[in-house]
C-alpha cells in the first residue's frame, strides 16, 4: 500500500497496481490506514517515513511493516557507486526517467526540531503527483535489488533498513523519558546557580581563577587553548596543545583545575541549560534520528546529540512511575561479527564466552607471553588481546600492536586474512560490501590521481593515502556488517515487544525499551529471542558465533552500567 505527500496537507492511499487514489486530509488518512493495518497488515510503502509516518503517530496509528524509498534508494544507490547522488522521491523519479535529479531537501535541522513533525512536499514537478511517482520508483527499485549480488541478502537489509525509518520517528515521537528537574539539579550541583547566556557559571569562574593563579596570576583564558600553551611556555613547559591527554603527562599546579575545567565546560556547552531548553520537553528527550546516517550504515544525530548522552547525566534518564527501563547491550559485537563473516572456526570457539578478549587473550597466550617488542604499560594479557583485536579491525600496528597482531594472525588466521583482503581491496581504489550489502564509496578523483602516480616524491604520499583508504574498507566490512546486525535486531524487535511496551533508545550497539514494570520480564524474553533470530537471519541458522546481550531492568539509566 503506497502513502504520499502531496502537499497542502493532503495525502494520497492506493494499493499498488490498482489505479484507484484516495486523496485524504490528515484525520482521514490516519483513520483509513488504522482500518488497513487492522484488517491486513500491508506491508506500507512511504517516499520518506521520517515526513509521513509522524503525521500518523500523532493521531495514534502505528503500523508494522514498511518500505522507505529515500533509504532504499540510498543504499542503492552506494550499491551501484553512485553514492552521494540525491535519493528522495524527486531525484529517485528523476532518474528513472532519464532527467537530471534535483538536489535533496536539506534535512531537519536541530534549530528547527518542529520540522521534523511538518508533513512537507514531494518536489516533485507540477502536474507529477507524488503517489504515481512513488510507484515507478518502487518498481523500479525492485529490479535493481534483483540485480545485486545477493537479491536475498539485500532484501533483508531495505526491509529491515525500512524499520529502522519507522523506529527512528517512533522514537523521536514517544521521546526517551528524562527528568528536566534532575537535569537542572545536576547542573547547579556542579557548576553553580543558572546564569545569562555568555556568562561562566559560578564553579567555571573559580576555577578559571584558579588556572590564573597557578601560573603565577598571569591572565589565562582556559576556553582558549593557544593561550593555555603560551602560559605553560612561560612556565618553562612546552607542550604541543592544550588537549587533556597531554596535559595529564604534565607535573604542574594547573594541570587539575585545567582538567577539571574542560570536563564542566563541555557539560556546560553541549548539554547545559541551553540544551534542556532546546531538547527536552514534557520530561520526553526527543532527538533527531538519521537512520543509516554514517557511510557504514550506523544512525546519526541531526540535532540533540542523542548518540552522546555523558554517564553524568545518565541518572537524568528515569523511567515513569510504574514502569521500567529495559537496557540491552551485545558484548563485544564488532569482533564477532568478524568471526561471523570470516567463518573462522576457532575464533567461533573463542567467542562463545561472554568476555570475548578474556577467552581471546587464553587462546593467544596460552603456554606464556610469546610477543616480542615493546610493551604498553601496565596492561594484562585481556588488555593485549583486545589490542590485537582491535588491531586487525582498525589496521593499527604501531607499539605493541604489530606483534600482537602477527600473533592474532598465527592464531586465528581466516579471521585476519578477512580483514587485511576487504584492505588490499581499498588500496587498489575497489569497494567492499557489508554481509547484507552496503556498499562503501568509491575513493575520490584526487586519490585515485595521487596513487596512481608512482613517480618521484608523490610515491611516500600515494602510499600513505592507499594505506589511509584501505584502513577505511578494512574497518567497513565489519562496522557496516554490525549496522546490518544491528538494522535486523531493530526489525525483529520491534515486531516483538507486547504493547505497550516500546523502543526509547537506539546507540550502535545497545537499545532501551520502556516497559511497564509487569511486562519487564518478557521484554528481556523478547530480546534474547530477538538476538537469536537476527543472527539466523544475517548469518544462517547454522552461524556457530553467539552474540550475547547484557539485558538489566533498572528504574534509571545510570544503573545499568
Amino acid at each position: 500500500m503506497l502513502v504520499a505527500d502531496e502537499g497542502e496537507e493532503r495525502y494520497s492511499l492506493r494499493e499498488r497496481g490498482s489505479g484507484t487514489v484516495t486523496e485524504l486530509d490528515a484525520a482521514e488518512l490516519a483513520k483509513r490506514v488504522a482500518e488497513l493495518e487492522r484488517e491486513h497488515r500491508p506491508r506500507w510503502v512511504f517516499p520518506a517515513a521520517h515526513q509521513v509516518y509522524p503525521v500518523l503517530l500523532r493521531a495514534g496509528v502505528r503500523v508494522a511493516r514498511g518500505h522507505d524509498l529515500s533509504l532504499v534508494e540510498g543504499l542503492l544507490l552506494a550499491a551501484e557507486g553512485r553514492s552521494g547522488e540525491p535519493k528522495a522521491l524527486a531525484g529517485a523519479w528523476a532518474r528513472t526517467q532519464g532527467l537530471e535529479p534535483p538536489p535533496d531537501p536539506p534535512p531537519p535541522h536541530e534549530t528547527a526540531q518542529p520540522a521534523l513533525f511538518d508533513a512537507r512536499g514531494s518536489g516533485l514537478p507540477p502536474g507529477t503527483r507524488a503517489i504515481d511517482a512513488a510507484e515507478v520508483v518502487l518498481t523500479a527499485q525492485e529490479r535493481r535489488i534483483a540485480a545485486t549480488p545477493h537479491p536475498d541478502r539485500f532484501r533483508l537489509l531495505t526491509a529491515a533498513e525500512s524499520a529502522c525509518g519507522l523506529a527512528a520517528a517512533e522514537m523521536a515521537f514517544d521521546g526517551l523519558p528524562w527528568r528536566a528537574d534532575v537535569h537542572d539539579a545536576l547542573l547547579t550541583e556542579l557548576l553553580g546557580p543558572r546564569v545569562p547566556a555568555g556568562q561562566r557559571p559560578r564553579r567555571l569562574a573559580e576555577l578559571a581563577e584558579e588556572i590564573s593563579a597557578a601560573f603565577g596570576g598571569r591572565p589565562v583564558n582556559p576556553d582558549h587553548p593557544p593561550s593555555v600553551v603560551k602560559a605553560f611556555a612561560h612556565a618553562g613547559i612546552e607542550v604541543p596543545s592544550a588537549r587533556a591527554h597531554v596535559l595529564r603527562e604534565i607535573d604542574h599546579p594547573a594541570v587539575a583545575p585545567l582538567l577539571e575545567y574542560k570536563e564542566l565546560s563541555r557539560l556546560h556547552s553541549a548539554t547545559g541549560w541551553a540544551w534542556l531548553d532546546a531538547w527536552v520537553r514534557g520530561d520526553r528527550f526527543r532527538p533527531i534520528w538519521v537512520v543509516g546516517g554514517v557511510v557504514s550504515g550506523r544512525w546519526a544525530s541531526g540535532g540533540g546529540a542523542a548518540l552522546q548522552i555523558p554517564r553524568t547525566l545518565r541518572v537524568c534518564v528515569r523511567a515513569d512511575p510504574g514502569w521500567k527501563l529495559v537496557v540491552a547491550d551485545a558484548a563485544q559485537l564488532e569482533p564477532r561479527v568478524l568471526t561471523a563473516l570470516s567463518g573462522d572456526r576457532r575464533l567461533a570457539e573463542v567467542s562463545g564466552a561472554t568476555d570475548l578478549y578474556t577467552s581471546l587473550a587464553e587462546a593467544m597466550f596460552a603456554g606464556g607471553r610469546t610477543v616480542p617488542g615493546p610493551r604498553t604499560g601496565d596492561l594484562d594479557d585481556r588488555g593485549r588481546a583486545k589490542i590485537a583485536m582491535l588491531s586487525a579491525m582498525y589496521g593499527g600496528t604501531s607499539g605493541e600492536a604489530g606483534p600482537l597482531l602477527a600473533l592474532l594472525r598465527q592464531r586465528f588466521p581466516a579471521a585476519v586474512s578477512y580483514v587485511e583482503h576487504a584492505a588490499l581491496a581499498g588500496e587498489r581504489g575497489e569497494r567492499v560490501v557489508s554481509r547484507l550489502g552496503r556498499t562503501s564509496p568509491a575513493p575520490s578523483a584526487a586519490w585515485r590521481a595521487l596513487v596512481g602516480d608512482a613517480s618521484g616524491a608523490a610515491d611516500a604520499r600515494a602510499l600513505r593515502a592507499a594505506r589511509d583508504w584501505g584502513r577505511f574498507t578494512r574497518n567497513f566490512v565489519v562496522q557496516a556488517s554490525a549496522a546490518d546486525w544491528t538494522a535486523v535486531l531493530i526489525a525483529t524487535l520491534r515486531l516483538r515487544l507486547p504493547p505497550p511496551a516500546h523502543l526509547v533508545f537506539f546507540q550502535h550497539d545497545e537499545v532501551i525499551v520502556h516497559a511497564p514494570a509487569e511486562l519487564a520480564e518478557a521484554v528481556q524474553t523478547c530480546i534474547t529471542e530477538a538476538v537469536e533470530e537476527t543472527s539466523a537471519l544475517v548469518f544462517g541458522a547454522s552461524c556457530p558465533v553467539r552474540f550475547p546481550l547484557h539485558i538489566s531492568t533498572v528504574n534509571t539509566y545510570a544503573d545499568a552500567k
